[in-house]
């Protein structure tokens, strides 16, 4: 048996946030992950500043692809604002693979099928013992499964399904746009320029909603690819779809059980509002590894459940994704 003081489930910017803090702490840790970095992770890959300054990085340090925007092209339901911002894009390939190599931490390749309890320990497959537990792992975590699925059940009214595919492309227009609520989408799309000639486009919306509506995703993602052609962003091509599911930020947090920790999409932190996980997931992982670290309380109050600084279009947003959820 492997006896390590922390093993953390999941190597994406959760993970790789909690071991990189751990490490510096002095704490020994492991991450298992069941994919061999650098892996292909579907996301729109949006970096706020914050979480840049989260882990201490500067943009010139980075050394893939980086592309940063000093303004954000919004449309509503066909009415267009330009939003004066500075926000980063990123290839979540390189990003993730990036971030797990600089936390320095011990990673192995590993599907985590079964953990269970040993005192104050945890097993993981009969292969690892551990005292702090970290679930990192995503939607599906096991850590969730295992220690939290009845003392914290995912809220289906909370579950944002997704869309999207990311691609060469030798874009013109590298302004990064998003349309909200079109043709009654309870979400919104993306157009998001990459550095180094890439490009992502995506849809979002909230899947009970869509349900309740007898809608489905499809039909909204062929009239955005199609809109995508008109307006000359995307040629004629032939479409090459990804699909995933995640959960928004919960009224209350249940993320921690004796030294079992939830940190990211495990907890369901997405927020409300724009549906952002990069900056929560880093958050969260900072704070658990504090919190390994010191012994001390584990709480969420310090994740922005939101990322729209404006009340009235914060409060909005989060309305029309989440309702009375």
């Amino acid at each position: 048996m492997i006896e390590v003081d922390t093993i953390i489930v999941g190597g994406g910017p959760a993970g790789s946030s909690c071991a990189w803090r751990l490490r510096r702490h002095g704490i020994d840790c492991l991450v298992l992950d069941r994919a061999e970095f650098p892996r292909l992770k579907l996301c729109a890959g949006w970096v706020t500043p914050k979480v840049l300054r989260d882990l201490e990085i500067e943009p010139g340090e980075y050394p893939a692809g980086f592309l940063t925007f000093d303004a954000l092209r919004l449309s509503f339901r066909g009415f267009g604002i330009t939003l004066k911002t500075k926000q980063h894009s990123i290839r979540r390939i390189e990003f993730d693979e990036w971030l797990l190599r600089r936390s320095g931490a011990s990673v192995s390749t590993h599907n985590v099928r079964q953990i269970r309890s040993d005192g104050d320990r945890y097993v993981i497959d009969d292969t690892w013992r551990c005292r702090h537990l970290v679930g990192a792992g995503g939607t599906r975590c096991p850590v969730h499964r295992t220690f939290f699925r009845e003392l914290a059940p995912r809220d289906e009214a909370l579950q944002a399904a997704v869309l999207e595919e990311e691609f060469p492309c030798n874009w013109s227009d590298g302004t990064c746009r998003l349309w909200f609520f079109d043709h009654g989408l309870p979400g919104y799309s993306w157009y998001v320029p990459k550095a180094g000639g890439h490009l992502n486009v995506g849809i979002g919306a909230m899947a009970a909603k869509l349900k309740s509506r007898h809608d489905s995703i499809r039909p909204h993602w062929r009239r955005l690819t199609g809109k995508l052609a008109a307006q000359g962003l995307v040629g004629e091509r032939a479409w090459e779809t990804g699909g995933y599911t995640y959960y928004l930020r919960p009224r209350q947090d249940h993320v921690r059980r004796g030294g079992a920790f939830l940190v990211g999409d495990a907890a369901g932190l997405s927020t409300r509002d724009l549906c952002e996980g990069i900056g929560p997931a880093v958050r969260s992982g900072l704070l658990a590894a504090d919190a390994i670290a010191s012994g001390g309380e584990y709480s969420l109050a310090r994740v922005r459940a939101h990322s729209v600084k404006q009340g009235l279009v914060r409060r909005g947003l989060d309305w029309a994704f989440c309702g009375r959820a």
